[in-house]
């Protein structure tokens, strides 16, 4: 087994929807964290999937040497917890290692509107309230993501990055989440067929389409 998928999506646009049509069509999938039912390694059960890929880096130069035993694909990679701020989808050093390591892994980015994504992010787990302002994240320097307007300049300037970054690179989706065919762009692009589609983890406030896994981001 190995990482032959990384979504360099944002929190709060879909990633455990992609976590689990991915699951539910036969891959093993970490999802914000190395599960303890994944792996007997001492040390990395129950870790960041985001530490991993930095400590596979700087310690090899490959981001996947610690989570290729393991897992398919990684569908949320970022970390916003407490004192710990991690970004690998936002770092360009990071992408360029991933790219280099494994010239055919295959990218998404999970997508939403970036009006849409700010709201979930603002109603998700202070969020956009507190922890995004008070958190060194690449692009929202410590200070700003406090309002709509700050996180949809960073929400859209990250996907800008992203499609600077791969341009027409057919190994890299951006995926819609809400479109009607967004199940089969994704079969297409992994190859895969996806027995599964729809809406997990949705806000508890609002009927918005966006999700997270246990208030990380």
């Amino acid at each position: 087994m190995s990482v032959k998928l990384v979504n360099l999506g944002l929190p709060k646009t879909g990633t455990t929807t992609l976590a689990h049509a991915l699951d539910r069509g036969g891959w093993t999938v970490a999802d914000h964290k190395v599960r303890r039912i994944h792996t007997r390694q001492v040390g990395l059960g129950g870790t960041f999937v985001g530490r991993q890929l930095y400590n596979g880096y700087f310690e090899t130069g490959d981001p996947f040497v610690h989570l290729d035993p393991i897992y398919h694909a990684l569908t949320e990679v970022s970390v916003l917890n407490g004192d710990t701020s991690l970004w690998p989808q936002c770092d360009y050093a990071m992408i360029k290692a991933m790219r280099m390591a494994r010239p055919k892994m295959l990218y998404v980015a999970t997508w939403r509107p970036a009006d849409e994504v700010s709201d979930s992010m603002r109603r998700w787990n202070n969020m956009g309230t507190d922890r995004l302002p008070a958190g060194p994240v690449p692009g929202l320097p410590m200070g700003y993501g406090g309002s709509d307007k700050e996180r949809i300049r960073w929400i859209e300037g990250h996907y800008d990055m992203l499609r600077d970054l791969f341009g027409d690179d057919p190994r890299y989706l951006e995926l819609p989440m809400a479109a009607d065919d967004a199940r089969e762009r994704l079969s297409a692009h992994i190859g895969v067929d996806l027995p599964w589609w729809g809406r997990l983890n949705v806000n508890p406030v609002g009927d918005d389409d966006g999700d997270d896994v246990e208030g990380a981001a």
